[in-house]
């Protein structure tokens, strides 16, 4: 492995996240999210407390809240970078180990495919069941096909989500990008709804994942159209109807996805109880969701994944070669 000018094991940082990201995704792709002790949930115990002690109905508190618990993520990140930038095997390892942590597209297609065997099965009552492993949607409210629109939903946007988007900040700024996204995108599943409790103290969580979410979404939505079944259907899908999704991150990837798939999204449902009537995307050219088409999308969505390494570790690669060239 190529080591910078200052010594023999001092690691390059793009080389370090272009092995590491890799182990790490290779290691989500072998054995999925860890089954205990994951990071990311000690993560939301720790948010969660600080919420405890910090809530308030506004939304400086909320700000605050925010910037404590992406901040010590960050902060964390940084830490361990520094205690391994003299070896190159420690400081790819934590790379790997960082990206494994935060990666969750093996989980995403286990969950789906679980799902979707149940309803191909014709067991409704099982599918209601692990829904709520996958998505925030009543599961009650919704029978077979609606189940299914939902997966296929969740796979789209949770592709930008758990891979695209950690993988992209990860390869923008190393380790603590890797783990600042992931504290971001946490923080907003947890208080970024727009519940009573949470509509002003989650607001700055949810402006800041929009905006780290935006480049990742962008990404996928980008891949999804190079590698899915249609790329003019999902470029015309995705530049006709993704503006009229409520989430300007949401609105690209499922838009984009529903294009490659030849499928219909969007439409009516329900989160918590509150019934929302969302645009059709791609109801144009798009039939209704069927049982088959969750393994689709998982399928494409592992397509995205492995291109996204690809990108994102190339991108820093060349930047960093250009950065040698200048220098």
């Amino acid at each position: 492995m190529p080591a910078e000018p200052g010594g023999p094991g001092v690691p390059r940082p793009d080389i370090t996240f272009a092995y590491g990201a890799a182990a790490g995704l290779a290691g989500d792709l072998l054995l999925g999210d860890p089954r205990r002790g994951h990071p990311v949930a000690v993560f939301g115990r720790a948010a969660a407390a600080v919420e405890r002690g910090l809530w308030r109905d506004h939304r400086g508190w909320g700000a605050l809240h925010t910037a404590v618990c992406t901040g010590g993520a960050v902060a964390a990140g940084a830490l361990a970078s520094a205690c391994t930038r003299r070896s190159r095997a420690a400081a790819v390892a934590l790379t790997a180990a960082a990206t494994w942590a935060v990666v969750g597209g093996t989980s995403l297609g286990r969950e789906a495919r679980a799902i979707g065997g149940a309803l191909a099965a014709g067991d409704v009552e099982v599918a209601r069941e692990r829904l709520p492993h996958l998505c925030g949607r009543d599961p009650q409210a919704l029978d077979g096909p609606g189940i299914a629109r939902a997966v296929v939903e969740s796979v789209a946007e949770n592709t930008s989500d758990a891979v695209v988007g950690a993988l992209f900040w990860g390869a923008v700024g190393g380790v603590p990008g890797l783990v600042g996204f992931r504290a971001v995108n946490t923080l907003d599943a947890m208080v970024g709804h727009k519940s009573p409790r949470h509509r002003r103290y989650g607001w700055a969580s949810a402006r800041l994942d929009d905006l780290a979410g935006w480049p990742g979404a962008r990404l996928t939505a980008l891949l999804a159209t190079a590698s899915g079944g249609d790329p003019r259907g999902a470029a015309r899908a995705w530049h006709r109807d993704a503006a009229k999704h409520p989430s300007p991150n949401a609105g690209p990837v499922e838009a984009a996805f529903a294009g490659a798939l030849g499928v219909r999204l969007g439409g009516t449902l329900s989160y918590g109880g509150r019934v929302e009537h969302r645009p059709v995307l791609n109801g144009g050219a798009g039939r209704a969701v069927e049982v088959a088409d969750i393994e689709r999308a998982v399928r494409l969505s592992r397509r995205v994944g492995l291109l996204a390494l690809a990108v994102c570790a190339g991108g820093r690669l060349a930047a960093g070669a250009l950065r040698r060239r200048r220098s």
